[in-house]
């Protein structure tokens, strides 16, 4: 029924609509990047609509990431990867198990809290999943959990890099939709804390079901002890997420200043710690750029897609499709989710946002959605996306670093997908989550 109804919203485009989507399909299909199946989208499109003269495409292209916020983007991305080579996130590891030790499950329970630390600085999951799943993952198996259950707890644990601020989906949304990266920073502080209660509530309650590890069996005295230790010897990594959470939260530093002043002062403990030398540069620096050169022409080949997309009414004739369904918002809502869930398992973070986020927009503001609600929700419901079997992004990621099965990991993250997706229709449904820290908030 419903695609009828976008069918007949949409016949009028005709082949200039459905030529260049079933191109992207067929290149997707092929194994094609996904940057270059867009390309080669958008091209078809402007070229067969006319939407936009084929002789502007390359302005287009240059001035959709000629912005300054996108320059934090590279910059959080370089400091995950120095975090990493320096060996800061294995003291966020340290910290993270001194204070979860006391209880049962204590070692899952750090393991989800550094993905939450390293993920807030680096602004990646798939980053996150690799660098703290070849952390933990042998340690967890060797506590007693199941491998396929420890790689979905990294996997789960993972989706807090687009989730909790800063974050780089955050800033890509911000671009597109003309907000403030640091408004819906702050926007996001409270969801993407839930989730994270959410993971480690999931991870203890199936422990003490299964009881995969013991523990919880410390005195107030020596668990004190453990982590005076383990801050007293790694306190300084603290400084790297202080700075980025203080600049930006008080507005002293823009994102992209945050993630700037991050790298500087990363690089520095690296050296006075002696655990960068210069020879490390060469290739740290060709990771960053890797990672970055994926991202970056995916934003230049979206923003003249979404244009064109926006000039031929299709925004408009889809929320017309959807709400001759139904007007019913909570039904509405729930299709949302439905779509940005499925997007989440297909394709990563930023082309879904370029997307999707200018052709759900109407269909939010229709039902008067706040625009910072709208936004945290789509991005929560895409890093749900990422670990939703049997195609979640994470669970790939985990798999390739450790040789598992991706079905039998995709089975044990079932509980962490229903828990995650109860805070999203959290913050579908009640406003507040997103905007409790704007009380000034009206649309």
């Amino acid at each position: 029924m419903l695609w009828q109804t976008l069918e007949t919203a949409t016949v009028e485009l005709g082949w200039s609509f459905y030529g260049p989507v079933l191109i992207f399909v067929i290149l997707c299909a092929l194994g094609v990047p996904v940057w270059a199946a867009i390309g080669a989208c958008a091209a078809a499109l402007i070229w067969w609509s006319g939407a936009v003269p084929m002789s502007l495409l390359g302005e287009s292209l240059f001035s959709g990431i000629d912005a300054f916020a996108l320059t934090a983007v590279p910059l959080f991305i370089l400091t995950g990867d120095v975090l990493v080579r320096t060996g800061l996130s294995r003291k966020f590891l340290d910290v993270a198990e001194a204070l979860t030790c006391w209880g049962r499950g204590g070692f899952g329970s750090a393991t989800v809290l550094v993905c939450g630390m390293f993920s807030a600085i680096s602004g990646s999951d798939a980053a996150g999943a690799a660098a703290v799943g070849r952390m933990t993952i042998a340690r967890l198996v060797e506590s007693g959990y199941p491998r396929p259950y420890a790689c979905a707890l990294v996997a789960a644990g993972a989706c807090t890099g687009i989730l909790i601020p800063p974050s780089i989906a955050y800033i890509i949304i911000g671009l597109v939709l003309g907000i403030s990266a640091s408004t819906l920073f702050l926007a996001a502080l409270i969801p993407g804390i839930l989730i994270l209660v959410s993971i480690l509530v999931t991870n203890t309650v199936v422990n003490l079901r299964h009881g995969y590890e013991g523990g919880g069996n410390l005195s107030m005295r020596a668990w004190l002890t453990q982590l005076g230790r383990a801050l007293a010897s790694g306190w300084y990594a603290f400084l790297v997420p202080g700075i980025i959470f203080y600049g930006i939260f008080s507005g002293r530093l823009t994102p992209t200043e945050a993630g700037a002043t991050a790298v500087v002062v990363t690089i520095g403990l690296g050296f006075i710690l002696g655990t960068l030398r210069l020879s490390d540069f060469p290739s740290m620096l060709v990771s960053s750029a890797k990672v970055n050169g994926v991202i970056l022409p995916i934003i230049a080949f979206s923003l003249p897609l979404a244009q064109a997309l926006a000039i031929m009414g299709v925004p408009q004739g889809f929320v017309g499709a959807v709400t001759s369904l139904t007007e019913n918002p909570a039904l509405l809502i729930l299709l949302m989710i439905g779509i940005l869930i499925a997007a989440g398992c297909v394709m990563e973070t930023t082309p879904n946002i370029v997307i999707l986020a200018p052709l759900l927009k109407p269909l939010a503001d229709n039902i008067g959605m706040n625009d910072l609600q709208f936004c945290v929700m789509m991005i929560t419901a895409l890093g749900v996306g990422f670990i939703t079997p049997p195609l979640g992004l994470n669970l790939f990621v985990v798999s390739g670093i450790t040789g598992e099965s991706i079905l039998r990991i995709a089975g044990r993250a079932v509980p962490f997908v229903f828990f995650m997706l109860l805070v999203v229709l959290l913050i579908a449904y009640v406003p507040a989550v997103s905007t409790m820290l704007f009380p000034a908030v009206h649309r």
